[in-house]
């Protein structure tokens, strides 16, 4: 602190000595410190601005700030660490004041260090300029991704980490000031029977505290892997990076409600708060509402007016009705067909008994909706939609409804729409996972943009924070890993990818995502293909692996080797029943002429003909391009092959697989393929850079 210790002034001396002395207590202000001085607060004031020409509080912040400029050189000390030790609980306000002090974040000093330096250091920046030397092959194929990824929104709600980004790409965790658990409740009944309602009780407490901004709130699926664990409160803290967990337990005799709530605070397993409630069954939604306010206000976390509304409003005053939404909640989390179509039959009842109860209305919609995602022929999008437009026409302003409403979207493919929905969902409801996980899919697949797919993959990673070995986190390092490579941020996706594989070694999706992370960087595609096909020995049945082992032969132009592939892949899709990668045809095409097998090509070339006749997505152009450059009209191939590249937001994989695509590379004798492709990788490195800035505004930096 020698900047601020002066040594012909004992009082400020004296001043700096007191306040590192009470570094690590974010409540230390004026008042303490006038204390600690045996001096009047206003003497305090007034000697403090004598000297120095700024307030106590300033001058106090400046010693923090000081301070933890310090600390960060210590490379063992990560971010949130140096924020409590100096008095910040929030990282985020600790990260604001330092911005605001020093002109850089935290996450910049070593930098701003390094540029200063007289001795030159070796940067580990990932190059934002200048892109990697891309290596392309295949054009990696969007149908694809989107079967894999929408097959990952479901597994994905249940897990969770929060990244601060570090210079060699290493997560480092970051435990927020107000993250909380809500552990589940125990039944103290005797009758199994009553275990429904305490689980509703824990669910309605759990869905009040997510309407809080100020909080952050693990997920359900999340906290109830521990149910039956035996682990400590200071474990689970370890497991699950929050600083506070709720403890309930209760149970209904006759018509009253016994319920006992404790707030815990997960570092010194210290009881803040406890309280037992005797209530009649009537009261169960006041009930609700003042746990979750005293909650609140126990953690300090300011509840808006606009969101007391939300935490007030009633669901129904029909009791019986409310009993039979409580069990179908039940079912439905069980998450299996059955349980679905159990669930669906209670809120039907509890719509009989009260035919404006919204919530039920709404959940019978996602129930329709989750029996519908993996089905190729939908068979309820009329349900979907009849319950949802119910839901909205009896209350709008609920989350469940505006869900409901965003899911008939998505089923009719139209995405635009969905995302609108869902946006006001999170306006309500900024907590609320899912709708971050499928705002995360549809901007990987549906509407590519890596801007706002990494972005929502990060927010619904922060309402997580869970750590733990099980293959749902493996599926959100999975989920997380492919965000950072569409948007070219290959080091940091092999880090998480890794971690996705620590955690769930069987991951064959994270296995061969592997595959292609890595061929960005060592350029084999003789080595990626003996990967896939160790990857494919682990189950042969997987046609999305087949699919892509015979994609990269096509690349690597061992059509013999493609072929044998594709008839695999085509054998499995025969046996399933229907197509999967209908977008291959053109590749299958190619590959048989190159085999002089003409009929057998004509027969591919048609059906993909009649493919890019019916595809409405983004990618239509690039379907017309490909199909114009086999036949050989090289002009309207690359009449389709600039609009495609003209309308912008490009995934890493056409950077990494454009330059060695055979049938892409058919246009490359034409004089506007180079200036266009190379226009292309400007525009996808320059949004690059936008995203790496975008993550360091919401302090989430990329190195």
């Amino acid at each position: 602190m020698s900047d601020f210790l002066r040594e012909n002034n004992a009082f400020l001396n004296n001043v700096v000595a007191t306040i590192e002395e009470n570094l690590s207590d974010e409540a230390f202000g004026v008042t303490e410190l006038a204390d600690r001085m045996a001096m009047s607060r206003s003497n305090l004031l007034r000697k403090v601005k004598k000297h120095t020409g700024v307030s106590v509080s300033v001058y106090i912040r400046k010693v923090r700030l000081h301070r933890a400029k310090n600390l960060l050189k210590d490379p063992s000390l990560n971010i949130s660490e140096i924020s409590f030790q100096v008095g910040f609980s929030s990282t985020s306000y600790f990260t604001k004041c330092f911005r605001e002090e020093y002109g850089y974040t935290p996450g910049e000093a070593n930098k701003v260090a390094h540029q200063t330096d007289t001795t030159p250091k070796e940067s580990s920046t990932i190059a934002t300029s200048t892109p990697p030397t891309p290596f392309t092959t295949d054009n990696a194929n969007p149908s694809k991704n989107r079967k894999l990824y929408a097959a990952m929104v479901l597994v994905s709600l249940s897990i969770a980490l929060f990244f601060w980004m570090t210079d060699d790409g290493v997560g480092t965790e970051m435990v927020l000031d107000k993250s909380i658990a809500v552990l589940p409740f125990k039944n103290d009944s005797n009758d199994s029977s009553n275990v429904y309602i305490i689980n509703g009780l824990m669910e309605a407490i759990l869905d009040n505290l997510q309407k809080v901004e100020a909080l952050e709130v693990t997920s359900r699926t999340s906290v109830e892997k521990f149910r039956n664990a035996n682990k400590t409160i200071p474990e689970l803290s370890d497991a699950l990076g929050v600083h506070y967990f709720v403890e309930g337990s209760g149970q209904k005799v006759g018509n009253k409600i016994l319920l006992t709530i404790q707030l815990i605070e997960a570092k010194t397993d210290k009881h803040l708060w406890s309280e037992q409630y005797e209530r009649e069954a009537e009261d169960i939604f006041a009930l609700q509402m003042e746990v979750a306010q005293k909650i609140a206000k126990e953690v300090q976390a300011v509840i808006t007016p606009e969101e007391q509304k939300r935490i007030e409003k009633v669901p129904t005053e029909n009791l019986v009705a409310y009993d039979y939404y409580l069990k179908g909640m039940e079912q439905s989390q069980k998450e299996t067909h059955e349980g679905l179509n159990n669930a669906i039959v209670l809120y039907d009842s509890a719509i009989q008994e009260d035919p404006k109860f919204a919530h039920a209305y709404a959940l019978t919609a996602i129930c329709y909706y989750y029996l519908d995602i993996f089905k190729k022929d939908k068979r309820y999008s009329s349900e979907i939609n009849t319950y949802a437009d119910k839901a909205m026409l009896l209350d709008p302003d609920i989350g469940v409804s505006l869900i409901a409403k965003a899911f008939f979207y998505v089923q009719d493919e139209q995405y635009q729409l969905a995302i609108n929905y869902f946006e006001k969902v999170l306006a309500y409801s900024p907590n609320t996972l899912w709708v971050h996980n499928s705002l995360s899919d549809i901007y990987s697949t549906k509407l590519p943009d890596s801007k706002k797919y990494l972005k929502h993959a990060l927010k619904g990673i922060k309402t997580l924070l869970v750590q733990q070995d099980s293959a749902a986190t493996s599926f959100s390092y999975l989920h997380l890993s492919n965000a950072l490579v569409q948007s070219g941020f290959i080091k940091e996706a092999e880090f998480y990818i890794h971690k996705s594989l620590d955690f769930y070694p069987d991951n064959l999706y994270s296995q061969y995502l592997k595959v292609y992370i890595l061929l960005a960087s060592h350029q084999n595609l003789d080595r990626a293909k003996q990967e896939l096909l160790s990857t494919l020995e682990k189950d042969s049945s997987r046609i999305d692996i087949l699919q892509e082992v015979a994609k990269v032969c096509y690349t690597n132009q061992a059509f013999e080797d493609a072929w044998h592939y594709y008839q695999r892949m085509l054998q499995r899709q025969n046996t399933m029943g229907f197509e999967v990668f209908q977008s291959e045809d053109i590749k299958i095409a190619y590959t048989l002429m190159q085999l002089e097998e003409k009929d057998s090509a004509q027969h591919y070339l048609e059906k993909y003909k009649n493919f890019a006749q019916n595809d409405q997505s983004i990618y239509r152009d690039l379907s017309w391009a490909s199909y114009y450059a086999t036949i050989g009209d090289f002009e309207k191939g690359m009449e389709h092959f600039k609009a495609f590249t003209a309308q912008g937001k490009f995934l890493y994989w056409f950077i990494l697989f454009f330059d060695k695509d055979p049938i892409i590379q058919e246009l490359s004798a034409h004089a506007e393929f180079r200036p266009t492709l190379e226009d292309m990788k400007a525009q996808f490195w320059q949004e690059h850079n936008e995203v790496k800035i975008m993550l360091e505004k919401d302090g989430l930096e990329i190195k």
